[in-house]
């Protein structure tokens, strides 16, 4: 059986193995390739600061492993088009399937990236260009290409040689997904500039450039006619189905564990809320759960609890609940003998039974939360547990909480055998059963977010100053909040959250998700809506790292299903960038366009809106108009890069950054401005968050941002904040008597980068 599967990173060791694979295909099949190329093929998935293209790399092998092709495509996020970089197979050819279904695989990627189209080098099929044999392959090759509409750029000087005896010069090949969009010239120049200047940089003199980006005149840009397959025989239409899918692994035996008492509200009707919802989505690919050891569980939890709750569970008369009622506040170190109170001893609460499916129930979920971990090991990025009863409040020698055994700890555990490990829970309750587990142990990171225990459940954990001890000092992060939080208020410490992760440098992130942190849950006080949940999963997917979700909690059935489907769906976006555009779309819908490119009409326009805030003077104003100016005269050579926003040709916000000099990965945002009709509407939150993403995308590590400390730049200084940038230097009387600059910052790590020489 074949598989297409993209490998996100060099961390995990079937990725290793799969990308050592490709490396031999290449020596293979391109033996002209250097060997420098080939070995830091995987230094280019974690860090593409110096190819300045982000790299995505697909593999197509069977179920033992074996690669038997792959694809590497360049994504170019400003200039918003892919290059199909290479494409083979472990065989000498790429006709049949295979062939076929990794460039269709690289088509759906192109469209869900919402890029103008795919671009792509081919040796030509003229006669006399290359030798016979050879071209007898390029013919091959052109032909399959042509079955999806792709065919080479005319007109232009792109096979011109750059030097004289050169021969067989590549054409320029575009896809265009399917679309019948026409291939704009100003598109193709810098597309055509981007090609030679970054990924020939050692082969491309600057005046060969300019000449093949001079010698593109026509406007539409032409395409070959068909030449090798009939137009009425293309299968042009991108093919949806090879989206990413998020792995979803079920406890199937979750409804044995029912309690019909009243007030209890762990019922079955959450897992069926929650898969409603998931099901009207194309996101998740089911997943049959596997059966693991008793090792596993033994290595969280002490022997005589798991002794005792197994036991103790098969001893209750069924349809009977045993709950306790007598705890050993004197001597904990002897437990009783008599059956009614020895759950006391063990337990934490008063409401959590002891019944007779409570236990098998628990133990399916174990094994739901191995199997999505090891989905996470065999290369998926994002697998998600839907599992009942929940886990997180099971310590090591204790259940509570509705929860027996902690599938979050037993699952990261797992994931440790492999990597560092990082537990964010974000329940309503406090984690107390990570902090437990974890308490003493500097390896594993354990986060939670949740109410108070001044007020929330469980009560006597979760405060601030629980740092971990011995070992695992520092290693335990509590962010206890108020009764009343609102989505805002919780992603400023979600941000907090995950700096504290990405200073940790994890390469699995666990995620406890707790839905009980929604508007009206009966368990909590907040006020999350289904918009805060789909915004968490993106801040938690932008990340960059592979994410295994463990249901907790939740108990409003009414919006269960329907907070779950918009966290999965912002966590997918960030991951798979399946919906990138969604933003840019909705942009759209109000008559707003975005742009990454200058025009000479930007200079007068940015001239006018930077004054039109009232925040800037007359010379911040001038230096605002010069760098647009610098841009299209220097092009990317000015360190200047910009994203523009219009409505009806009229400029309504604009965004400027780039990287500092004498850095290796840090970036500065030099301006955000928004017209005064149009702020407090978001805009300038999109700029900000496109400009952080480019930034991201080509290996920035750090984002840095000034302003003044004057009373009229308190909005300015709160809207980074409520961003996640932090202070990081404040410089006295640096503008003027009594008016500081304030530099903030933000972290953009990517997750076991290494310096870029």
């Amino acid at each position: 059986m074949l598989k297409i599967r993209r490998i996100f990173d060099d961390v995990i060791p079937v990725n290793q193995d799969a990308i050592r694979q490709v490396k031999e295909i290449i020596k293979k099949r391109f033996p002209s390739v250097s060997e420098e190329e080939i070995t830091h093929l995987g230094d280019k998935l974690r860090n593409p600061f110096k190819l300045r293209f982000r790299p995505i790399l697909f593999v197509a092998e069977n179920m033992r492993h074996k690669v038997l092709g792959f694809a590497m495509v360049l994504h170019e996020p400003e200039i918003n088009f892919c290059y199909l970089d290479w494409i083979a197979t472990a065989k000498d050819t790429l006709r049949g399937g295979l062939g076929s279904a990794l460039y269709e695989r690289v088509r759906s990627e192109c469209a869900s990236l919402g890029v103008k189209g795919l671009f792509f080098e081919c040796l030509p099929d003229t006669p006399g260009e290359c030798d016979p044999e050879l071209r007898k392959d390029n013919i091959a090759r052109l032909r399959f290409y042509e079955r999806y509409g792709a065919r080479p750029i005319v007109g232009t000087g792109y096979e011109s040689p750059v030097n004289p005896d050169d021969t067989c010069m590549p054409f320029l090949v575009y896809d265009d997904l399917g679309s019948d969009t026409p291939l704009a010239r100003a598109h193709v120049k810098n597309v055509v500039r981007a090609i030679l200047e970054r990924k020939y940089k050692d082969l491309c003199p600057a005046a060969y450039v300019e000449q093949v980006v001079a010698s593109i005149r026509d406007n539409p840009v032409k395409r070959r006619a068909f030449c090798h397959v009939p137009p009425k025989k293309t299968r042009r239409a991108v093919n949806e189905n090879f989206n990413e899918k998020i792995v979803l692994v079920l406890n199937q035996d979750h409804e044995i564990h029912h309690i019909h008492e009243r007030g209890y509200v762990e019922s079955p009707v959450r897992i069926k809320s929650i898969l409603s919802q998931l099901e009207k989505t194309s996101l998740f690919e089911t997943l049959e759960t596997r059966h693991f050891p008793d090792s596993h569980i033994h290595g969280v939890h002490d022997a005589d609890f798991i002794a005792f709750l197994a036991r103790a569970c098969e001893e209750v008369p069924r349809d009977k609940s045993l709950y306790p009622y007598v705890f050993p506040i004197r001597n904990k170190t002897r437990p009783p003998r008599e059956s009614t109170v020895l759950p006391g001893y063990y337990c934490i609460d008063t409401f959590t039974p002891i019944h007779r499916n409570a236990y098998p129930a628990a133990r399916a979920g174990v094994n739901a939360a191995l199997t999505a971990a090891t989905a996470v090991l065999d290369g998926r990025r994002i697998a998600y547990a839907l599992v009942r009863p929940p886990g997180h409040h099971a310590e090591r020698r204790a259940f509570g909480g509705f929860c027996y055994l902690n599938n979050a700890a037993i699952a990261a555990r797992y994931l440790r055998e492999h990597g560092r490990v990082a537990i964010l829970d974000i329940d309503y309750h406090h984690g107390n059963g990570q902090q437990d587990i974890f308490y003493h142990r500097s390896d594993i990171l354990t986060v939670s977010i949740h109410g108070h225990p001044e007020f929330a459940y469980p009560y006597f954990t979760g405060f601030e100053d629980e740092k971990g001890a011995g070992e695992g000092e520092g290693f335990n992060l509590n962010l206890p909040l108020g009764e009343t939080i609102d989505g805002k208020a919780y992603r400023n410490t979600l941000a907090q959250a995950l700096r504290r992760i990405s200073g940790f440098e994890p390469d699995f992130l666990v995620v406890c998700l707790g839905l009980d942190t929604a508007r009206n849950d009966p368990t909590g006080t907040w006020s999350l809506t289904r918009k805060d949940f789909f915004l968490n999963g993106r801040m938690i997917g932008d990340t960059g790292l592979p994410v295994l979700v463990i249901q907790e909690g939740g108990y409003k059935t009414r919006n269960l299903g329907i907070n779950a489907r918009h966290f999965f769906e912002g966590l997918a976006e960030a991951v798979f960038k399946i919906t990138s555009q969604k933003s840019l779309h909705t942009l759209q819908n109000k008559g707003l366009h975005i742009r990454y490119e200058p025009v000479q009409k930007d200079v007068a326009d940015i001239r006018h809106l930077t004054a039109a805030t009232g925040f800037f003077r007359a010379d911040e104003v001038d230096i605002a108009a010069q760098l647009v100016q610098e841009r299209l005269e220097k092009g990317t050579a000015s360190g200047y890069y910009f994203v523009f926003i219009t409505r009806a040709g009229k400029l309504v916000g604009y965004g400027c950054y780039g990287p500092i000099p004498c850095t290796l990965a840090s970036f500065d945002i030099y301006w955000i401005a928004v017209a005064p009709e149009f702020q407090g509407k978001g805009l300038g939150q999109i700029l900000l968050a496109r400009m952080e993403q480019l930034i991201k995308d080509i290996g920035g590590h750090k984002i840095y941002v000034e302003t003044a400390s004057q009373p009229k730049y308190a909005p300015t200084r709160s809207f980074y904040e409520r961003c996640g940038y932090t202070v990081e230097a404040t410089l006295a009387d640096f503008y003027g008597p009594e008016d500081a600059k304030v530099i903030y910052s933000k972290s953009m790590k990517p997750v076991r980068s290494e310096p870029v020489v």
